[in-house]
């Protein structure tokens, strides 16, 4: 669709598999990642082998202003500018909040949610000046119904919904559409801590007494950049199997 698509987060995963179908449709991507360094850049070839596309891959800290200012400045001197923007850059911490930190909890907040503020706040305004764009956040069915053990990472995804809800307002007369996928329990590395009685404890819970997969939320995402969701801005769309209605 030669369309320029930065995915937060993806290395692995849900963004993997989100950078995957964008890549399938022709479009050019920057992929990002914190830490994994080789991963992403194997991955970077693996896309531009197969799908004979143009990829931008970049290694650093999301949570970091200067660090999303520095991606931007190579986003707009390669590319001109973002025309979708998926932020899914996420960590987890899983224990009591009375055992957390504060540099944990500064630590969870700034990579989950202020990182989804810094990409928004300068991928916007290319799509001003384009009057058009697609932002689409991942969230949680934790930042729906809240989690126990996940404090922040649950306060987190919750921020992210109501910061798609308040955006999705603030730039829809300029023809931005602004979305967000909140996935279930999904089979990602991020999940691999849960052993196999809570895995099927999840699924009894959940009404399709199925674990979800990354191609799940990948095909949502993919219906939320096209232009069949013109129409549809603000809403947070539950991948979940039914777990939460």
């Amino acid at each position: 669709m030669n369309r320029t698509v930065l995915v937060t987060g993806a290395s692995r995963g849900i963004g993997r598999a989100i950078a995957s179908a964008f890549a399938a449709e022709g479009d050019r991507l920057i992929i990002t990642c914190s830490r994994s360094e080789q991963e992403l850049l194997n991955f970077k070839k693996e896309l531009e082998e197969t799908f004979h596309t143009e990829v931008l891959a970049s290694v650093g800290d999301i949570s970091s202003f200067e660090y999303v200012e520095q991606l931007f400045e190579q986003i707009t001197e390669r590319f001109g500018g973002v025309d979708v923007l998926i932020n899914n850059a996420g960590i987890s911490y899983i224990g009591l909040l009375t055992d957390m930190s504060i540099d944990d909890w500064n630590r969870i907040v700034s990579t989950n949610l202020t990182s989804v503020f810094s990409t928004s706040r300068l991928a916007i305004p290319h799509m001003v000046h384009e009057k058009k764009g697609k932002i689409i956040n991942i969230s949680s069915v934790w930042g729906i119904a809240g989690a126990s053990c996940e404090v922040a990472y649950s306060a987190c995804k919750g921020g992210i919904n109501s910061f798609t809800k308040a955006l999705a307002k603030e730039v829809g007369p300029s023809h931005i559409q602004v979305n967000c996928v909140a996935p279930g329990v999904i089979k990602t590395a991020m999940n691999s801590h849960l052993d196999k009685q809570t895995l099927e404890m999840l699924k009894e819970e959940t009404p399709l007494g199925v674990i979800g997969t990354t191609e799940d939320v990948a095909q949502m995402v993919g219906f939320l950049a096209s232009d069949h969701s013109d129409f549809i801005t603000g809403q947070v769309f539950g991948i979940n199997g039914g777990m939460v209605i």
